[in-house]
C-alpha cells in the first residue's frame, strides 16, 4: 500500500500495482480499512511535486509532516502491518567536491544521521556577502532527515520492527518535479570552478522495483538507490551531460556561486535556500550495494533517465527552481546573468517588470 496523491506514490502505486492514495503531500494516512492485508505500507516523504513545496516557516512545515507520517504509521501499525518503508533521499548524506561514494551501512538497523557526515550540505561554506552561513538544515535535505526521523520515531513507538528507508540518487519519472530536475530547465547548467560533478540518476519504475526487493527480501535500514553497470555506480560526467542535455555549462567560483544564492534566496527571489545548490554542483553518489546483493537490477540507466529528464523539461524555463516566461530568462542571460541560479535581484525585477 503506498499513501500519498504525490507524483511519486502515483508513479509507485502504477509500478507496484499495489492500492493507496490520499489527499494531501505524500504521507497522508488511508483509513485503517484499506490497510488491512498489506504487506507493506509506503510512506513517501520525496514526493516529487516541488510546486507544492509550503511556503510556511520550516518549523511550522516539518512539524506539519512530522504529524503526517505519526498518522500513517499509527494507521499501518493499527492494521496490522508489519513493514514500512519511507521514500526519501541520498541528498541528505550530502554533497561536497571530494564526497567519497555513499555506501550502505553494515548494520541494517543503522540509520545514518548526515549530520554525522558533513550534514547535507559542506558548502564552503555557503556564506553570503556578509558572512552569515546559509543553515544546514534549512533546505529539501534538511526536511528528508526531518521526515525520517519522524518515520523513525512513529515506528519505534508502535513497535514496528521492520522499517526500511530508500535514499535514491536524482529521481526521475512521470510528473516528478524536484529542485534536481529543475535544474536542467535553465538555460545553462551551473558548474562550480575546479569541481567534476557526475550525475547518477535513477528512475521512478526502479524505485518501485527497489520498493518490491525491499519488501519481499525483508531488508530493513537504510537502501541506496541509484543506476548501476554491471554492480558499480553508473553515472554521466560533465562532457555527456552536456551533450545529452543541449545545455552548456556556465563556471563560477564557489564563493560567488553560494553567496549569491543565499542573497537572492533572502530576497525571495529563489525559492530554494543556497544549502540546496550543493546539491546540484557537487557529486553525491550512491552504491545500491545491498539492493544489487539482494537481486535488485535497474532497468534504466543514467543516460536513459537524463534522457527522460530532458524531454520533460523541454519548453519549460526556469532560474533555480523558479519557473519563469522565455523572454524573463532571455533577458536574464542578456545581462550576463548566471542564469542557471545566479544573478542579481535589479535584474530579476528588470526582467519581471517587462512582463
Amino acid at each position: 500500500m503506498v499513501l500519498g496523491d504525490s507524483p511519486v506514490a502515483r508513479g509507485l502505486r502504477a509500478v507496484l500495482g499495489t492500492g493507496g492514495g490520499a489527499s494531501g503531500d505524500g504521507t497522508d494516512a488511508a483509513p485503517r480499512d484499506d490497510l488491512l492485508g498489506a504487506d507493506a505500507v509506503v510512506v513517501v516523504g520525496q514526493t516529487g511535486d516541488f510546486a507544492a513545496v509550503p511556503t510556511r516557516r520550516v518549523a511550522e512545515q516539518r512539524a506539519l509532516a512530522a504529524e503526517q507520517v505519526r498518522s500513517a504509521v499509527a494507521a499501518a501499525a493499527r492494521a496490522g502491518v508489519e513493514h514500512v518503508v519511507g521514500i526519501s533521499s541520498a541528498m541528505v548524506e550530502g554533497a561536497a567536491p571530494d564526497r567519497q561514494l555513499i555506501d550502505d551501512p553494515d548494520d541494517p538497523d543503522e540509520v545514518h544521521d548526515a549530520h554525522g557526515t558533513g550534514g547535507p550540505t559542506t558548502v564552503a561554506d555557503s556564506a553570503d556577502g556578509d558572512g552569515a552561513a546559509a543553515a544546514p538544515d534549512s533546505g529539501a535535505a534538511g526536511d528528508l532527515l526531518a521526515f525520517e526521523a519522524a518515520l523513525l520515531a512513529a515506528a519505534a513507538d508502535h513497535g514496528l520492527a521492520r522499517v526500511t528507508v530508500l535514499r535514491p540518487a536524482v529521481l526521475v519519472g512521470p510528473d516528478v518535479d524536484t529542485l534536481l530536475t529543475r535544474h536542467f530547465e535553465a538555460p545553462r547548467i551551473l558548474t562550480v570552478r575546479g569541481v567534476r560533478r557526475d550525475w547518477q540518476l535513477v528512475h521512478l519504475d526502479d524505485l518501485g522495483a527497489a520498493v518490491a526487493v525491499a519488501v519481499e527480501r525483508r531488508l530493513t535500514g537504510v537502501l541506496t538507490v541509484g543506476a548501476v553497470r554491471d554492480g558499480l555506480p553508473d553515472v554521466l560526467g560533465p562532457d555527456e551531460v552536456v551533450e545529452v542535455s543541449g545545455l552548456r555549462a556556465v563556471d563560477l567560483p564557489a564563493a560567488v556561486a553560494f553567496a549569491t544564492a543565499e542573497r537572492l534566496h533572502r530576497l525571495g527571489v529563489l525559492p530554494a535556500p543556497a544549502s540546496d545548490l550543493a546539491c546540484t554542483v557537487y557529486p553525491w553518489t550512491v552504491t545500491s550495494r545491498r539492493l544489487v546483493a539482494a537481486g535488485w537490477s535497474p532497468g534504466w540507466s543514467s543516460r536513459d533517465c537524463l534522457e527522460v529528464l530532458v524531454e520533460q523539461t523541454s519548453g519549460r524555463n526556469g532560474v533555480g527552481g523558479r519557473r519563469v516566461a522565455r523572454r524573463d530568462a532571455a533577458a536574464l542571460g542578456a545581462a550576463g546573468a548566471a542564469v542557471a541560479l545566479l544573478g542579481t535581484a535589479a535584474v530579476w525585477r528588470q526582467a519581471r517588470g517587462r512582463r
